[in-house]
């Protein structure tokens, strides 16, 4: 079946995986404000860019959560907090309630547990944990992760999305971090560690991972680009310890490329 997808969130994940599930279909994304949807609109209009040929009037932004209810497949996509995704995904479950037996919930947690959020939804078992990277567009894995009540229907429905997103599933055990953050994040960790131990600017550090080892990117502009204060939450989950110099960083609020400053500066 072609999954209608609904995304509760408006921030650069959430924007990246209407755009991609836009190419199937119309996709309803919401908004909290008017300010908040005037954003996301920006966002789409970003990544519709990079796409040829791609209508941005796809991805229909919302304020009213309840619009979200025609959505067959619905996906909380909003800040790493426990109690906004539970309280997000209540919201959703109580839509999908009222919209009759079907949708699958989603999430898009990066950490947190997915046995939690499944059973904050209602639904645990139309739930998935559904992980995609940024950016959306380029990057082709998304982790699944299922609670133990979930039906093998959803399970198939969570995969054939991911299929027709152009993306590959591969499904993970629900423990902290996942694969890959649990693997990636020791890893960014250690090179704020080394920088501090040895006052190497940033642009050396990245240039012996990309030159030497083929990173894509280096460690330091990794957590700037992924946000200093998503990698610190992400950390935190996985019960690593945090450089000193990246808390300092996010308690002065420079959390890298969104805010214009974090290890390195954006102009």
């Amino acid at each position: 079946m072609r999954e209608r997808v609904g995304i509760a969130g408006s921030g650069v994940i959430a924007c990246g995986l209407a755009v991609a599930a836009a190419e199937q279909d119309e996709v309803l994304l919401w908004a909290r404000s008017d300010d908040s949807a005037e954003r996301a609109r920006g966002r789409v209009i970003k990544d519709c860019s990079k796409l040829e040929g791609f209508n941005p009037d796809r991805v229909r932004i919302v304020t009213d959560l309840d619009e979200l209810a025609s959505a067959t497949f619905l996906v909380e996509a909003v800040v790493e907090h426990h109690g906004s995704k539970t309280a997000v995904l209540a919201d959703l479950g109580e839509l999908a309630r009222h919209a009759g037996a079907g949708a699958v919930l989603a999430t898009t947690t990066s950490s947190l547990s997915i046995d939690e959020l499944a059973k904050a939804s209602g639904h645990p078992e139309n739930f998935v944990g559904f992980h995609p990277f940024n950016p959306v567009s380029r990057m082709q894995l998304v982790e699944l992760s299922f609670p133990p009540q979930a039906s093998e229907e959803t399970r198939e429905r969570a995969r054939h999305l991911c299929e027709a997103l152009g993306k590959t599933p591969v499904e993970v055990p629900d423990i902290p971090g996942f694969v890959v953050n649990r693997l990636l994040f020791p890893y960014l960790f250690s090179a704020v560690e080394l920088l501090v131990e040895t006052g190497m600017a940033p642009e050396a550090i990245d240039s012996c991972m990309t030159l030497g080892a083929g990173m894509p990117m280096g460690p330091i502009a990794l957590l700037d680009y992924v946000g200093l204060d998503v990698s610190k939450a992400i950390g935190e989950s996985i019960g690593v310890s945090l450089p000193a110099r990246l808390l300092e960083l996010v308690e002065a609020g420079t959390l890298g490329r969104k805010t214009g400053a974090g290890f390195y500066r954006y102009d």
